[in-house]
């Protein structure tokens, strides 16, 4: 049974209301009809991808998360500058660090080929890339909403501003997500997509030299090897953010309650002493089968945050590019 059996029924209302009029304007079947061979198209390109590199499928993920937490999931994320704005790829929590863009591109080249046609967006492939990513590295099959249509603009400064740093303390997590109108259990579950994939040195120091009281000795030692306490020293070496980073499982809640949380904003999650979010943390630990279906309910959320639909947007030809 998830989660959402022991939640108070004024915050089940919350949580259902959250993006109800987005979720009113997009569709699961939005192309079974326009071009039934998208999504099967997609779904193969990807498991191509993940083949050749896990990895690959935990920094989609993360494409799709970072472009929602910026003025909605608009596909900005994947432009390119322009004389007239500055995009998001270079941002801080971007710079280095956000991958997968030529997978989006193959991607948009197939489907292109096989709708005959400019038909589906690069707002919906973000989406879609990130669903059948979690599939490919063993996670849960939800729904996907379509129907984005794709910004014709991006925004450096709103990526600065909007996506929530490793630094982040608890309080300022949550907020950041209730700005987005996502709740408590929101971040718990969304934050569990860090049971696949890897961090670099950068996002890790700080934690890794100042802060030993939550986290474990062993794991720190074996820790400053890979990332050294000089700053520009082994900054993009990699550690894996849980034991399994290749493999969807509630290994990431299990590392946080033995304060091995890689990231600053990971441990915040799970304190051990009973505040804020921990009761979620030992609860996924425990329930893989609660965090699987929570997790296609917090996707769903976040995914319907504030997209272009109707005529707004456009549907992009390249989606490094405005048409």
């Amino acid at each position: 049974m998830a989660f959402f059996g022991l939640l108070p029924t004024y915050l089940l209302l919350l949580v259902a209301s959250s993006g109800v009029l987005a979720k009113a304007q997009l569709d699961p079947y939005f192309y079974d009809k326009v071009c039934p061979q998208a999504l099967p198209t997609i779904k193969s390109i990807i498991e191509d991808a993940v083949k050749q590199e896990a990895r690959m499928g935990a920094s989609l993920l993360r494409l799709h998360f970072h472009d929602c937490f910026v003025n909605g999931c608009d596909g900005s994320i994947l432009l390119d500058d322009t004389p007239t704005f500055i995009g998001e790829k270079n941002a801080a929590p971007n710079m280095n660090s956000a991958r997968g863009f030529e997978v989006i591109d193959r991607i948009k080249s197939a489907v292109n080929y096989v709708c005959k046609g400019n038909i589906v967006s690069c707002a919906d492939i973000v989406a879609v890339a990130a669903r059948d990513s979690v599939v490919a590295l063993g996670g849960p099959l939800y729904q996907v909403q379509l129907g984005r249509r794709d910004a014709r603009s991006a925004s450096q400064a709103a990526a600065n501003n909007s996506i929530p740093a490793p630094t982040f303390d608890f309080s300022r997590l949550l907020s950041n997500f209730a700005s987005h109108g996502l709740t408590m259990q929101d971040l718990v579950v969304l934050s569990g997509a860090h049971t696949l994939g890897f961090a670099r040195c950068t996002s890790f120091r700080d934690r890794l030299y100042n802060e030993s009281c939550t986290l474990d000795a062993s794991f720190a030692s074996s820790l400053k090897s890979i990332c050294p306490l000089q700053s520009g020293n082994g900054d993009d070496n990699l550690s894996p953010l849980d034991a399994t980073p290749a493999k969807f499982d509630t290994v990431y809640y299990d590392w946080l309650l033995q304060r091995k949380g890689l990231l600053h904003s990971d441990q915040q999650l799970y304190k051990g002493d009973g505040s804020g979010s921990d009761g979620l943390v030992k609860f996924y630990s425990t329930n893989a089968g609660a965090f699987w279906e929570d997790f296609g309910g917090a996707m769903l959320r976040m995914g319907s945050l504030s997209p272009l639909t109707g005529s707004n947007g456009e549907i992009r030809m390249d989606c490094r590019k405005v048409n």
